[in-house]
């Protein structure tokens, strides 16, 4: 059996050992952040500088890293070389693979230090955590209304615009958002996945099911600001309210 060696140079040898030891001798001057080696060094400091040498020749899009550049050029490419071992589900970049085995493996590694609730992605803790501070950073520029999350941004924007691009194949509805299709189309297929732990009722929407829970519950949260009288029901308060503006909008035809 032949063995072969590599020579490296002292340099070599001493940052290896490094790794062992864990020492970070290259030190960034501008802000004191440490790294094993000097390639390390030298690609952190852009941070500061805002170099981005590595450049697409198909879209001229730069990066700061050679690594950020070689993921992008898979968006041209179409290439997904990460395979989940599991479901063959493939990914254009290691960091997307390794998010989805979680939902293998049910693993949720991002947790919140104020209520305990954990999340498989970083993103979805990052958003949740508005709950708890109250931050809506995403603003409508037409309507100055403000939002916890991007997602929920763009598709009040699809209001501005009247777009509705999720379109019901069979009876040609079409909505702003996807999960209103979804609900949308359990009337064709029939489907009630919400149910009610008390009855058995089953409901197309959780919606639904909220609003009849009150029914076991005796809760009537719908108040009347004007005489104090409450509701379990929303559609009750609103026909309650009529009583105050003196309106009768239900005429018998017969008496027309």
């Amino acid at each position: 059996r032949k063995v072969h060696f590599k020579h490296i140079s002292g340099e070599q040898l001493y940052q290896h050992q490094c790794i062992h030891t864990g020492e970070k001798p290259h030190l960034c001057d501008q802000c004191g952040k440490s790294f094993t080696l000097s390639s390390s060094l030298k690609s952190h400091r852009s941070i500061h500088t805002g170099e981005k040498p590595y450049s697409c020749g198909q879209c001229g899009k730069s990066f700061r890293l050679s690594s950020s550049l070689k993921s992008h050029r898979s968006i041209h490419t179409g290439e997904k070389p990460y395979s989940c071992g599991q479901c063959g589900k493939s990914f254009r970049l290691s960091s997307s693979l390794k998010s989805h085995r979680s939902i293998h493996t049910g693993e949720k590694p991002y947790s919140c230090g104020q209520c305990g609730k954990s999340f498989r992605l970083s993103s979805g803790l990052k958003s949740h955590r508005s709950i708890h501070t109250g931050e809506k950073p995403y603003l409508c520029e037409q309507c100055k209304r403000s939002f916890s999350r991007l997602s929920h941004l763009k598709t009040h924007q699809l209001v501005h615009c009247g777009e509705k691009p999720h379109l019901c194949y069979q009876c040609g509805k079409s909505f702003r958002n996807s999960s209103s299709l979804k609900i949308h189309q359990r009337i064709h297929t029939g489907e009630k996945p919400c149910l009610c732990d008390r009855c058995g009722c089953r409901f197309r929407q959780l919606l639904h099911l909220k609003d009849h829970q009150l029914t076991h519950s005796g809760e009537k949260p719908h108040l009347c600001d004007k005489c104090g009288n409450s509701s379990c029901h929303l559609d009750d308060l609103k026909v309650h309210h009529c009583i105050h503006a003196g309106e009768k909008p239900h005429q018998c035809i017969n008496t027309v």
